[in-house]
């Protein structure tokens, strides 16, 4: 076992993260890509939770603006989270890394119904834990639920895996002047409304004292990089 500076993870990939170019659907290479990049950190000892989001199939806020019930739409997107925790275990199962999927909402036969004590048993017994379904509950996000999980797992840092090498004081891919941030407090992110994540998400890891780590997941090294406390992507404290 390599020695570690985080040696509990909760990694937050968002929805369209698996989608690839195309924007909607599922990239079969994406996700082998980030079972690669899994595995790398399992097999330095790592013990690492996922929350992934669903935006790539269904966005519920979207459609509610359209007319639907904002409930009826969350209830929604929160399927495609499920629906992408079973992609991407099969992923993971296929690169030989234990895996298990739980869902804040019972969905019996398919996966298993999310219990903290049980999770934290099977981080400790090896295997890699998806958290689908969000939180269970409409108008919160998977941010806010990836936050939650990584609190109750009592994990030692919460990774958010993004498209750029970090939190700038503007998106980058459209604002070349944009400033980056190598370390940023929850005060200053919150107040500068740096859409890292939504405030409740920010607010949550700050009550609780949970460093956040923003990096570019196009490197299949970065996990395992940040898990022995390498200096990349932004760290959020």
């Amino acid at each position: 076992m390599a020695d570690l500076k985080y040696s509990r993870l909760l990694v937050k990939f968002s929805g369209e993260s698996v989608a690839g170019e195309e924007g909607i659907g599922i990239d079969p290479k994406i996700l082998d890509s980030m079972a690669v990049s899994i595995k790398l950190c399992k097999d330095l000892g790592a013990e690492i939770g996922i929350v992934i989001g669903g935006g790539n199939l269904f966005r519920g806020e979207r459609l509610s603006q359209s007319g639907m019930d904002r409930v009826a739409g969350d209830h929604m997107g929160m399927l495609a989270t499920v629906m992408n925790g079973i992609a991407l275990r099969d992923a993971l199962e296929r690169a030989n890394v234990k895996t298990r999927v739980m869902s804040a909402l019972s969905i019996s036969g398919l996966v298993e119904h999310f219990d903290r004590r049980r999770a934290i048993q099977l981080l400790k017994d090896g295997y890699v834990v998806i958290f689908t379904a969000g939180t269970g509950n409409p108008f919160f996000t998977t941010d806010t639920a990836g936050c939650l999980r990584a609190v109750e797992t009592q994990s030692d840092i919460m990774l958010k895996a993004t498209r750029v090498d970090g939190v700038y004081s503007a998106d980058p891919e459209k604002d070349p002047n944009a400033k980056f941030y190598k370390n940023i407090s929850f005060e200053e992110a919150i107040s500068k409304n740096l859409r890292i994540m939504d405030g409740t998400a920010l607010t949550l890891a700050k009550d609780h004292k949970l460093p956040i780590k923003v990096f570019n997941l196009k490197d299949e090294n970065s996990l395992s990089s940040i898990a022995k406390g390498e200096d990349i992507g932004t760290l959020i404290l």
